[in-house]
């Protein structure tokens, strides 16, 4: 059954011909047609672009082409481009919209003869923690269906997490990846930003904002950045280095590992469940002779709030271009004057939330308030990035838990600051532009917890040979869902 595989291993059953590209891509497309419903995955289906990608990935496989997931699906997060593909960042705004090209990511997707399946839903324009800002559906955990999955890239985690994609693309601007790859139990990876590029990936918080994998194995992510990853001309920010490189994945080593251990991100902000298997996963590193460490690192209980001034302030400069003229769609109504209509477009075509950021955004950057609020805030984050690289020069990564709490029920959450709170163990990563994981470490209650890996800048390899031991190490790492079953 192809939906038990991973990714490495549905490959290697292709290139030996013991599955057709073609099959595989029908199978998941049934799949999906069957199960999604019950999930909520997927906004929009490609199932015409699915076929044609698949025919083209088989003929890469018989002329011996393509790279080492040549023929695998892949889910693709909707604020990706995707040429002739529905791209709608979850929002009314944008409901209509086809882009008439691709990212850069997605280029080198089919570049290396993986096969598109569909764009998966968010919360709008990526700002969210659950995945219930959508302007069009809630995406469900497929641990509990009545669960949140994360955010905001939930839908991409719970493709992947209910066996409806083997990999997904998501993208992390304050633990999008991360965050519901821990409530779903699999693997989510944000590259050190600049590694992978932007190019075609819809905006939030420019300085922050970076795409990455998701997958059951962390094999599976690193063979996905050494497709996607590497210098792209058309993104500034892309950095003049070679793709992110898994020939080293499984050299890693647990023994004589430093690891340093924030007590701002270990003590009674987490639950009792999550703080009792993370200390269990951590017993069992030590125990693999990885060197555990308690290290302060006082700006860190500032991170929620300077990231709840900055990522709005970039977000409230980014979504100007919407507003039924440039981009987007448009409310018009007889009478209207310009500046009415723009008003009434974005009132009605973005969400609450959306809304809500963009007015502090607005506001953090106002000529009364921007050295009060931005400046401050940015100062801090300087502070903050300061304290992560000189932890970094004395340990080898950082361990956390990816979030707080475990998966909890849909609506369940309504207060905003709750909400987001939630990202307290993520968000440091995006400031300082580090390359984290969040893998499975064991269950609370039944529920999945994540273990956050943070490296130091560029030291992607580095950071992933160490989450492939860790992985090794902990017995329920790999564990599905019943649903993907």
């Amino acid at each position: 059954m192809v939906f038990g595989l991973t990714a490495a291993a549905l490959a290697q059953k292709l290139r030996s011909r013991e599955l057709g590209a073609v099959e595989v891509a029908e199978a998941f497309l049934r799949r999906i047609e069957s199960m999604d419903p019950l999930l909520g995955a997927f906004l929009t289906v490609a199932a015409e672009q699915t076929m044609d990608w698949a025919a083209a990935s088989q003929k890469m496989i018989d002329q011996g082409e393509g790279g080492p997931l040549c023929g695998v699906p892949v889910a693709v997060k909707d604020n990706i481009s995707t040429d002739g593909v529905r791209t709608t960042c979850a929002s009314k705004m944008l409901e209509n919209y086809v882009p008439p090209y691709d990212a850069t990511v997605v280029t080198r997707l089919r570049r290396s003869g993986m096969v598109m399946l569909g764009k998966t839903n968010m919360d709008e324009f990526a700002m969210g923690s659950t995945t219930e800002n959508s302007a069009f559906h809630p995406t469900r955990n497929p641990w509990g269906l009545d669960l949140v999955p994360g955010g905001s890239s939930g839908g991409s985690a719970a493709a992947v997490a209910g066996g409806l994609a083997p990999l997904a693309l998501g993208s992390d601007t304050g633990g999008s990846i991360r965050m519901p790859a821990a409530l779903c139990g699999i693997v989510g990876f944000k590259p050190s930003y600049g590694r992978c590029s932007r190019y075609g990936l819809v905006a939030f918080g420019s300085s922050l904002d970076q795409i990455g994998p998701f997958a059951h194995t962390v094999e599976d992510v690193a063979l996905v950045c050494e497709a996607i990853t590497g210098h792209d001309p058309k993104d500034s920010t892309s950095l003049d280095l070679p793709p992110i490189s898994a020939s080293g994945l499984k050299q890693g080593s647990l023994k004589g590992l430093r690891a340093a251990v924030p007590e701002e991100l270990t003590g009674d902000q987490l639950n009792p469940g999550v703080r009792s298997v993370l200390e269990s996963a951590m017993g069992v590193l030590a125990s693999e002779g990885a060197c555990l460490t308690p290290v302060r690192l006082p700006s860190l209980k500032y991170a929620v709030t300077t990231y709840y001034i900055i990522a709005p302030a970039e977000a409230s400069s980014n979504l100007a271009r919407f507003d039924g003229i440039r981009y987007g769609s448009r409310i018009a109504e007889a009478g209207d004057g310009h500046v009415e209509m723009v008003a009434k477009t974005r009132a009605r075509l973005f969400g609450h939330e959306v809304k809500a950021r963009i007015m502090i955004g607005t506001y953090a950057l106002s000529a009364g308030y921007y050295d009060a609020f931005y400046n401050r805030a940015q100062q801090v984050r300087t502070l903050m990035k300061r304290e992560l690289l000189s932890t970094l020069q004395e340990h080898d990564v950082v361990l956390t838990p990816t979030s707080p709490v475990t998966a909890f029920k849909l609506g369940a959450v309504n207060d905003p600051m709750a909400l987001k709170l939630l990202d307290l163990c993520t968000i440091p990563a995006n400031m300082a532009g580090l390359p984290a994981i969040s893998l499975n470490c064991g269950f609370a209650d039944g529920l999945p917890v994540g273990l956050q890996i943070m490296g130091a800048p560029l030291e992607d390899e580095r950071l992933l040979q160490v989450a492939y031991a860790v992985e090794q190490a902990l017995p329920d790492a790999q564990r599905r869902a019943p649903f993907s079953l």
